[in-house]
């Protein structure tokens, strides 16, 4: 993963002041939403909104749009904006309802060359979720916590215990396809707390960052998916360590009174190169 994904911003396509103001915001990606947040009345109207405001400068954040599903009406519309002219502004297309490759497959014909998202968020999605990470040109997966509780009628639950075989199908796939992937929504944005443990979880998980539906929600989630100054310390410390041990003929550090073999070593690397590609896009 090159691109730091630690926020991954919502912005209905059809608000412009939010559009405007999502140039300036610290998101690490902004997903352009022409589904959910736009009533059907002003479909056509975000589009043609949307196809202005990528002209303007996003500075390094990634550009994701996400339309509406080809069994809509205006889903092939929005693939075929996205192919003609969203496509030179934007970085991947984000795909709703993903339940199998061949969803996949529809949006691919329409748009040849982008990158694809896939939208995790119904039982039969999840369940064919390594068939979907697998997809050529799939990029990343976003976990939609929102559907897929009303999917499985389950009840909220601050620890999100009911949809923890759903999500997990999906962090697995992500991992063994070498894809992004990115947690739901905290829903009650003035809950700061609760969005913390959220992503606490989340991170603790192994996603590689949260969506979000509020500005107000970005920073709590740069913190929580970044690595902590300890974390940056100690990996420091496990490859020099580990680098000395070598040198010395053997095949094991130890630091903190813990073994440090190969396999930490690649962790502690891949947590420098995330600290280093987090500093470059706020630097």
């Amino acid at each position: 993963m090159t691109r730091p994904y630690r926020s991954v911003l919502y912005i209905p396509a059809s608000n412009e002041r939010a559009l405007e103001k999502a140039r300036a915001l610290a998101a690490d990606a902004i997903i352009f939403d022409l589904e959910d947040a736009v009533v059907p009345s002003e479909k056509e109207e975000a589009r043609d909104l949307l196809g202005r405001a990528l002209r303007e400068d996003y500075g390094p954040r990634t550009r994701i749009v996400r339309i509406n599903s080809l069994d809509s009406e205006w889903g092939e519309d929005d693939a075929r904006a996205f192919a003609r002219t969203f496509s030179r502004h934007a970085h991947a297309l984000l795909v709703p309802k993903v339940e199998g490759p061949e969803d996949l497959d529809r949006v691919a014909a329409l748009v040849p060359d982008a990158p694809l998202w896939a939208m995790m968020e119904t039982p039969k999605g999840m369940l064919n979720a390594s068939a979907i990470a697998g997809h050529p040109r799939l990029q990343g997966m976003v976990v939609g916590t929102n559907d897929l509780a009303k999917e499985l009628n389950s009840r909220y639950r601050p620890d999100r215990l009911p949809m923890m075989a759903g999500i997990g199908l999906c962090l697995l796939a992500a991992r063994a396809h070498g894809k992004v992937i990115v947690d739901g929504v905290f829903n009650a944005f003035k809950d700061d707390e609760g969005l913390r443990a959220e992503c606490e979880q989340g991170r603790d998980m192994g996603f590689d960052g949260k969506t979000l539906i509020h500005p107000a929600q970005l920073a709590i989630a740069n913190r929580a998916f970044a690595p902590t100054e300890d974390e940056i310390k100690l990996a420091h410390r496990q490859i020099e360590a580990f680098d000395a041990a070598q040198r010395q003929g053997q095949g094991v550090a130890v630091v903190d009174g813990r073994i440090v073999e190969n396999l930490h070593v690649a962790t502690a690397r891949q947590t420098l190169a995330r600290a280093l590609a987090i500093a470059r896009l706020e630097g």
